[in-house]
């Protein structure tokens, strides 16, 4: 199965999640927008959001504010390194 293009949006939104230092304001809305792009999404019964990107599955909380935290960057970055997408794809 070929991997979905990413818009421009989305290309920024991957470079944020891999930026070093990490950024402490990723916005929620635009992680999801790329997810749901890349992968798929469901609401799960605990609150959680169920994401399954390439050959992993994982539950996230939704942030309390509109940006994600350290441990979630942390996440994404292995989850998006594993479906072969970074910065440099």
């Amino acid at each position: 199965m070929n991997k979905p293009e990413l818009t421009s949006r989305h290309r920024d939104t991957v470079a944020e999640i891999f930026s070093h230092p990490t950024s402490h304001n990723i916005e929620w809305r635009h992680v999801i927008s790329l997810l749901e792009h890349v992968g798929e999404v469901q609401d799960a019964h605990n609150g959680k959001l169920k994401v399954t990107l390439g050959p992993e599955t994982e539950a996230f909380h939704r942030p309390h504010g509109k940006d994600v935290n350290i441990q979630m960057v942390v996440d994404l970055r292995r989850m998006l390194t594993n479906a072969g997408y970074s910065p440099d794809s």
